[in-house]
């Protein structure tokens, strides 16, 4: 099969979990003997501090001629079967759209957020899970600022919701939605697209050769992620305040970086920042913890990665009870789960977890089972190669 990949990279600095969903798909796809080609633009396109880039990228969102140009190109050199979006903000936006159904080629997207509705594309304002904004009105956005704090950028984000929902009333040329938990999907059934466009398809984890192996663990928890406030890294370090005897390690860069620093320095906190780390060097990390901790204050577009890859190298979990966490993970039986901003509670977890070894290793195991059923390659793989095989077959019968 012809496989067309389109991803809008974040940038290199501050890779998201969507570049690196984007990647594995490829590599999979790829692997299985596909033909697969990818056409990807990236935000270190831009420079953020320059006007003259700031307003093309406004421009952009309403229709990118380039995207359009090139995409179309690429369409016609290599004729696909089909199409898979990844994501397409801001610089490959709606058009990208366009290009394929002037082509007539089908169309498929994978749902990482909740930008469809959301400005902010995470449903998380003042500290917590916010659901003022609907899919016929994005305005509420513009009056909080959600988008990066900035009223103005807010109602360009808005409007560009609220046209693409009105085309999408008319025609919506996406023959596939892939969203990534039950929970996800039924947000874009809500947010008006119809049920039989809409499917679930779950992102993977490589199971590890050594999976199951008694590895030496070091006596610490562990969180990877942004450092931003939806993630819940304000909450976790406040809620250190009590788990003083016990290490943390925070894996990834944010905005809050500096404010966590002076905040671990305040309160002699046993917290250390890895930064950036590779996957491999991530997955090693994950692997080698006591537990990995998800203190998500926000909807997550699917299952947080740090969250599968833990569950697939045997390293118990605690998360927050939100958006499709619960889906997976069920409390006390393959994981442990705390109400969302809930500190004393997320403590209590961790010591239930430190004093009890036994229940951490049958966590272990019921998590790996689990998360090899549902999220592991091969199953990937058939998931995706169904929903490409269905969208070619109807396209061509209409």
């Amino acid at each position: 099969m012809r496989i067309l990949l389109v991803h809008n990279y974040y940038r290199a600095g501050a890779p998201g979990g969507e570049d690196v969903v984007f990647r594995q798909e490829r590599d999979l796809l790829s692997e299985a003997g596909h033909e697969v080609t990818c056409f990807t633009r990236s935000n270190d396109e831009m420079d953020e501090h320059r006007f003259a880039d700031r307003l093309r990228v406004v421009w952009d969102l309403r229709h990118s001629r380039r995207t359009f140009r090139e995409l179309g190109a690429v369409i016609r050199r290599v004729q696909p079967d089909v199409v898979h979006f990844h994501n397409t903000f801001p610089l490959i936006s709606a058009s990208g759209y366009a290009a394929c159904a002037t082509a007539g080629v089908p169309i498929v997207q994978t749902i990482h957020n909740f930008r469809l509705v959301c400005s902010a594309a995470t449903h998380f304002r003042a500290g917590a899970a916010c659901e003022r904004c609907t899919a016929v009105n994005p305005w509420p956005a513009v009056r909080h600022g959600c988008y990066r704090g900035s009223r103005l950028a807010s109602f360009v984000v808005a409007s560009m919701l609220y046209r693409n929902q009105r085309a999408r009333v008319r025609q919506d040329p996406v023959d596939m939605y892939l969203a990534l938990t039950p929970f996800a999907a039924r947000r874009l059934m809500a947010a008006g697209i119809p049920k039989d466009r809409v499917t679930v398809k779950p992102n993977f984890v490589e199971l590890s050769d050594d999976v199951g192996k008694t590895v030496a663990r070091e006596d610490r928890f562990v969180f990877v992620g942004r450092l931003a406030e939806e993630k819940g890294v304000r909450f976790l370090l406040a809620a250190w305040r009590g788990l003083r005897d016990m290490p943390l390690l925070l894996v990834g860069e944010g905005p809050l970086r500096v404010e966590l620093e002076a905040y671990v320095r305040e309160h002699s906190l046993p917290v250390e920042f890895a930064g950036l780390l590779d996957r491999t060097a991530v997955r090693e990390v994950i692997r080698s913890a006591r537990a990995v901790i998800v203190p998500s204050l926000c909807f997550e577009g699917g299952v947080p990665l740090s969250l599968l890859e833990a569950m697939s190298s045997g390293t118990p979990v605690i998360a927050s009870r939100l958006g499709g966490v619960p889906e997976l993970v069920t409390d006390g039986v393959d994981g442990l789960l705390f109400e969302p901003g809930d500190a004393a509670q997320l403590v209590r977890q961790a010591r239930r977890l430190i004093s009890d070894p036994i229940m951490q290793s049958s966590l272990a195991q019921r998590a790996l089972q689990a998360v090899s059923r549902v999220h592991g390659k091969r199953a990937n793989l058939d998931a995706l190669l169904r929903v490409y095989t269905t969208v070619c077959r109807a396209r061509i019968a209409r």
